[in-house]
This record gives C-alpha cells, structure tokens and sequence, in this order.
C-alpha cells in the first residue's frame, strides 16, 4: 500500500449533483451494491491467428516464490490482497516478474480505504511535479495487469471514481470545458486536521500548454470494456451513470461541425505526446483511439431508446472513419510511389491528390525507411500535409482494434521486422520515428530542451510500448517478435529501476529526464509477459475483424458515398 499523497488543491472544480446519482451513495454502500454482480456469460473470441496457441502451448513450470519488502516470502498462485500475483506462471520465468509485482504494488492508491489506481512514478530522487499522480492513460496496462491476475476490484474502482470526476464543472480560466471529458489524471488530498480524504483532478487547466486530454475518455471506453471481458460481469457498464458518461464522451466526437473529414481535429499535445510534437490536425494515435472506442462502445450500449440513438450515429461514423484512414493514411512502397508522382492543383470529385500534398514535401528519409515489403498508417493527413513519421501506439492501437485490414496489420509487422534496429534498437520502444533534429526540431517543438533529438516524446525508447507490440505480435500471429523484445528489455529494465524512457538511436542511453520506478514501465512489462504466456488474454484488448464493415471503396469515391 502506498501512502496518500498531502498536496494542495489545484484549479476551480465544482461538483454537479444529480437527484438520481449513484454518487450520492456511501462508498461501503457502492461497494456492496456493486459487489453483487450479475453473470453474464461472455464467450472469449481470439481475434488472433489460432496457430499462436499451439505455437505457444506450454506445461506450467513449480510455483514460484519471492520476497516482499519485509523479507517474507510468498507464493505467486496464493491469493493475498491486491497487487500480489495470484496465478502468474511464465512460459520462462524471469527473476525479474517478482520484483516487477512487489513495484507495482507498491504504486497503489487508496481513497478512503479502497484501492483507486497506481501512481504515476514512485522516484523519489526527482521532484514529483505531476509524477504523484493517477493518470488515466498511464493506469490502463495498471488496470490489464489486475485484470489478468484476477483482482478486478481496483479497475471497478478506477473506472467509477473517474466516471465520478467527469461529472464536475470543469473550467480553464473562465471558459467551460464539455460535459463529457475525462480528466488527465487525479489524486487524493488527504486532510490530516479533519482526518478526510477526497479526490482533486486535472482536466488540462495544469497540464503543460493548458490541453485537455482527448484521449483519456477513448481509454475509459476501452477498458470499461476489457473489465466487462475479462469479468464476464456487464452490470458495471450497464449501470445509467456508466451508460450516460458512454453517450457524453462520444457526444464530443460525434457532434456536427464544419468538419469534411470524418477523423477528429485535435491540438498539440492532446496524447501520450503531451508537449509540442507537430501531432495537431489528425494524429494517428487519437483516430485510432478513436476508432476501437468506438466499436467498444457499440459491446457496451444498451439498445434502449438513447444508446439505440448512439449506435446508429456511431456505426455510420466507423465506415466513413476507417476507409478515410485505411485509403489515406496507409502508406506502402507503391502509395509512396503514387505520392512522388503526384500531381497538384487538382479540382474536382476525381482528384487523385485530394489533399494537394506537394510531391516536394516528401521526407528523404522515408525511401529509405520503407523497406519493398511493408506499411504503417502515417502520422497526420490534413490539407496540404503528410506528417509521414511512424508512430507506434498507433499503428499498434490500428492492429488490436482491426482499423488495420489483416493485410495490413501484416504489412505493420513487416516493417517492424524488416527496421527492427531503428524502431526497436537496444531497448523497446521507438514512440515515434525519426527524431525532429536541427531547424526542424526548432520550429516544430519551439526549441523544446525536454524533446531534443532522440529523447522522450521526440525518437525516445519507452518500455510501456512492449504491452502494445507484445498484442499486435500476437494478433498478427508473431508472437517470436513479442519475444524477442522482451528478452531485450529484460536485460536493462531493473537494472535500470524501470525508467519511464530510453535515449539514443538504438536506446542505449537511460533518459536524460526519465523518472525511475515509473509505474507503467512496470505494469507494461508484465502485462506482455502475461499476454505471451497465455495468448487468450489478448482478447481483453483485441477486437475481431467486422466482417459487416462497408466493402472497400475506391480510392477515388469520397469517404461520404
């Protein structure tokens, strides 16, 4: 148990009571109403090659043992609270899967005695800025690392003190926020006088560049959903107020505006890339984010009138959404080809060059990059602009929610394979590929020291990124990639105290800034680890082909027809 955190409260929030609200309930009484779930019986559909179950079948080894911080010793498959592995054999068990555990335990947040999340980082030779945290986006391989170990109690917990936050005014400066945002991150202040703990957040009004998070809700969908999976228990996401907090996040999405393309518009820094990066317009990262919140969202409305109303302006946006991304943002070696050959100034419905994308703007790295086998979704597409680097949650998030056709999620894997020293390296995970160096670097980032060339959002290595690529390999049927990175981060990660990223081209070097103990590193390494042991996990995460899905067009029709 990690103790609550004395902070002082940070910008204006009011909550909004509702006559009806479950809320309004004491927590013990939440705890119990909750606590009697309903069963559903929720059949597990492997949306991965079948092979990768017998390529991977393995008897489990003798039980393992390891220390807690009080040198007692402890059984993995013994149930002792949360945090303590309950069932975790590996397929080869590394010394470093106990030490792994005891940090991510150590990491939990409590709120007035129940278990509400994991801190951000618990490095105590840095000073703890927003480090002291539980963030939305950071909690989710907490929250699959849980759910996979069997202790579902803090994820059911996460999701409903957030779903409690979204419900609060939120303003940056006097402009008001919509209803439906999830916050950054929260904590809890604890009131040592009046011995009372309550909960503070952010909704971007602290946040470096004052962003609100766009993908914080998309992350609350999803694993509302995986919880749902995981349990076979649909009476959590079932409840009005889950169902309501659904219909507002998407309400943000789905709305009408003058918008012509079916992606969503987003500033910078509005991701995992929090800092000015040249990801504003469309990102790749939030239109996937986008897309599988979508499709878990269609598994988790009800069909009453209200979520009927939801589903049908969602199933038309899905279509629009992934031929405009699979047909623009897919990049191979003839589409690089077709690009190159471009003409511009092009009027009319039959324009090739839709975005009058100058031929000129082409990167001389990417003929480089592109091996003759092999695609990813590039990073931006907007009027006149290709942000061609390759972004790997992405193109990852692109697989696991099958906005990637199987030929394409193929192609992804190509690549990875095919430039494995520049995206993988020395150390698992290249956020984003090349670095922005020299002038460019000036006038994209505004000379930010903190994103130079080669570290942190900027061509940094982070460890987190192995869950994702461990589930993209195993959907796509290469669970020896998945392997073989891990094996590499294996060599560094507690040696190294789990730092949050990696510098260098190849990684070698630990970041510059990087926190140590940083709980995501944590929970991501164990989560793969978890995933390759026993591959029907993935499907907590992944999201079957919709075989309904609008044949492909051609890539001449607009994405309205």
């Amino acid at each position: 148990m990690s103790p609550t955190v004395n902070v002082s409260q940070n910008g204006t929030l009011k909550h909004q009571d509702s006559n009806s609200s479950i809320f309004e309930i004491g927590d013990s009484d939440l705890s119990r109403l909750l606590t009697r779930q309903r069963p559903v019986s929720i059949e597990r559909k492997r949306s991965f090659d079948e092979r990768s179950f017998s390529e991977m079948s393995i008897s489990s080894p003798p039980r393992q043992f390891y220390r807690n911080s009080e040198n007692s010793s402890r059984v993995f498959d013994s149930f002792s609270g949360i945090g303590s592995p309950r069932s975790f054999t590996c397929v080869e068990t590394h010394p470093i899967v106990a030490e792994a555990w005891v940090a991510l335990q150590r990491s939990i947040v409590h709120f007035r005695g129940q278990p509400v999340g994991t801190i951000a980082a618990l490095d105590h030779s840095a000073e703890e800025l927003n480090y002291d945290q539980v963030f939305v986006r950071d909690f989710v391989p907490s929250a699959l690392a849980f759910l996979m170990n069997g202790e579902p109690e803090i994820v059911k917990n996460f999701l409903l003190k957030t779903l409690r936050l979204q419900s609060w005014e939120k303003k940056v400066d006097n402009f008001t926020l919509g209803a439906g945002v999830m916050p950054a991150s929260f904590k809890v202040l604890h009131d040592p006088v009046k011995d009372y703990e309550t909960l503070i957040a952010d909704f971007g009004e602290c946040a470096i560049g004052r962003v609100a998070p766009v993908d914080s809700g998309f992350w609350w969908i999803i694993l509302l959903r995986a919880y749902t999976k995981s349990t076979g228990d649909a009476s959590l996401a079932e409840l009005p107020e889950c169902q309501r907090g659904i219909r507002l996040i998407l309400t943000l999405c789905l709305s009408e505006g003058f918008d012509t393309f079916p992606t969503l518009l987003c500033a910078d820094g509005c991701s995992m890339i929090d800092r000015r990066m040249g990801i504003y317009g469309y990102p790749i990262e939030i239109q996937a984010l986008f897309f599988m919140a979508l499709r878990c969202a269609l598994l988790l409305l009800k069909n009453d009138e209200e979520g009927k109303d939801c589903t049908d302006r969602i199933v038309k946006r899905l279509h629009a959404l992934s031929y405009h991304m699979r047909s623009y943002f897919w990049l191979d070696i003839k589409q690089l080809n077709d690009i190159y050959r471009y003409k511009t100034e092009e009027y009319s419905h039959t324009a090739v060059n839709k975005f009058n994308v100058m031929p000129d703007s082409l990167p001389d790295w990417v003929f480089d990059f592109m091996p003759s086998r092999g695609g990813y979704f590039i990073g931006n597409v907007s009027p006149a602009r290709m942000d061609f680097r390759w972004f790997c949650l992405g193109n990852c998030i692109a697989i696991l929610s099958s906005l990637a056709t199987p030929e394409q999620a193929s192609a992804i894997m190509d690549l990875i394979e095919s430039r494995w020293k520049e995206l993988v390296g020395e150390m698992p995970l290249k956020i984003c590929y090349p670095a922005l160096e020299s002038h460019e670097w000036r006038i994209v980032t505004g000379c930010d020291t903190k994103n130079t060339g080669w570290s942190y959002h900027n061509g940094g290595s982070w460890p987190v990124l192995l869950w994702l690529l461990t589930a993209a390999c195993i959907k796509s049927g290469r669970p020896q990639l998945a392997r073989r990175a891990i094996e590499l981060a294996e060599t560094r990660l507690l040696k190294d105290h789990w730092p949050e990223y990696y510098d260098g081209k190849l990684g070698r070097y630990m970041g510059k800034q990087a926190r140590k103990n940083q709980t995501w590193s944590i929970a991501g390494y164990l989560v793969a680890k978890m995933m390759l042991e026993d591959p029907s996990n993935l499907g907590m995460i992944s999201l079957e082909e919709d075989k309904q899905m609008k044949p492909h067009m051609k890539r001449s029709a607009s994405w309205m027809c």
